[in-house]
């Protein structure tokens, strides 16, 4: 007898085999897909509905997917989300056409190109004293109107008891969110040449993040399944910071920052970072990640599946693997198909795995490999597997 997708979500989490892999989609920035794909998935499949984009934020290029292409792609998570405060959201909506988007820490999207948006305004790009930090106007994380809507979605989905909760509030972590106010150019020296100043800027804004996150778990209560974070911490071929520096300054505020989570709720931790981390795994682990993703086949080490699953596959689930570098943007309906089927083959078994892309679907992305990965995961990730 199938399960519910919620079903399968929370067996393959406990490392047992649902019925079949799981599949997320369309539930954060880092599981949806940008306009272009999105509107030709659309006309391949019939579809015709107005577009909507997660955090109503047209910017930041990440489609909210309709019910009907949710359903289509058989994602087996829907998302819950907080919300800019209602000044930075009226203020954006009421700017000149393509200027920048200023989001209420005050970093800035520029328009490149028609429709490209980039972060490219750092309000502390010059900041160097720790006076600067104390008198820069911090964004209000207890405004309500934040989170005033996540109750009354989240208990909807409880009710309904279909579809696993994965709950994402718009955090950029500490690191992210020091590059984006200073631009990495800057904070990645200042880590070296002046600790202090970058240690009290992480501080901050890890204090922040943990106010609205307070926030956001008690609206959603038990009414969760999923609460996903992320700092970005890899590149192609390494880290963008030392493993020691890490341990020393961004390993700290991460477990403190997960310790506060699972405090408060008993959802599970997922954990989203990009490029090679092979070489923080076992932290993460240590920290208390629950869930790793993207799992970015792409990036040095992390292409390792089997030796990722063999030394981490009773302590992490994994989410992602199927490779947007090459496979999905550049390959053959076939070739997307036995990618995933390889993906499976090595992180499915004993559960511990949930198929999705790596990262948001880019526009390179042909709509008819979107429905061949998903078709794929439907033939080849039903339990017991064939291999």
């Amino acid at each position: 007898m199938p399960m519910s997708p919620r079903e399968r979500v929370l067996t393959a989490l406990n490392h047992e085999e649902p019925d079949r892999v799981p599949i997320v989609f369309g539930a954060s920035n880092a599981t949806s897909m940008r306009l272009k794909p999105y509107q030709d998935l659309k006309s391949l499949l019939g579809l015709e509905d107005k577009v909507r984009y997660l955090y109503d934020w047209l910017e930041l290029g990440s489609v909210a997917p309709s019910e009907q292409v949710m359903r289509r792609l058989h994602s087996d998570v829907r998302g819950v989300l907080d919300r800019f405060p209602l000044a930075t959201r009226t203020r954006n909506q009421l700017r000149p056409p393509h200027s920048p988007f200023i989001d209420d820490w005050g970093i800035g999207q520029v328009e490149w190109e028609p429709d490209v948006w980039f972060p490219s305004i750092h309000p502390l790009e010059d900041a160097q004293k720790l006076e600067e930090l104390e008198a820069y106007p911090w964004p209000d994380m207890d405004d309500p109107y934040r989170v005033a809507h996540v109750r009354q979605q989240a208990r909807q989905l409880a009710d309904e008891n279909q579809y696993a909760i994965m709950a994402t509030p718009w955090l950029l972590f500490p690191l992210e969110r020091a590059n984006a106010l200073q631009g990495m150019e800057r904070f990645f020296p200042n880590l070296v040449a002046n600790r202090e100043f970058a240690e009290a800027l992480l501080a901050k804004i890890a204090a922040l993040c943990k106010t609205l996150m307070g926030h956001f778990l008690a609206e959603l209560g038990e009414d969760v399944d999923i609460i996903k974070i992320g700092d970005d911490l890899g590149m192609q071929d390494g880290l963008l910071i030392s493993p020691r520096m890490y341990r020393e300054i961004i390993k700290p505020i991460h477990a403190d920052y997960i310790a506060f989570i699972k405090e408060r709720t008993k959802a599970r931790v997922f954990f989203h970072t990009d490029g090679d981390v092979f070489d923080l795994v076992d932290d993460f682990v240590e920290i208390g990640v629950d869930i790793l993703n993207p799992i970015q086949t792409s990036a040095g080490r992390m292409s390792n599946l089997e030796e990722l699953k063999k030394r981490y596959g009773k302590n992490l689930s994994f989410c992602g693997g199927v490779d947007t570098y090459r496979i999905l943007p550049y390959g053959t309906p076939e070739q997307v198909r036995q990618e995933v089927r390889r993906v499976i083959d090595i992180l499915g078994p004993g559960g511990g795995y949930l198929l999705a892309a790596v990262h948001t679907i880019l526009e390179e992305v042909p709509a008819e490999n979107v429905l061949a990965m998903v078709d794929a995961a439907l033939k080849y990730g039903r339990y017991p597997l064939k291999g």
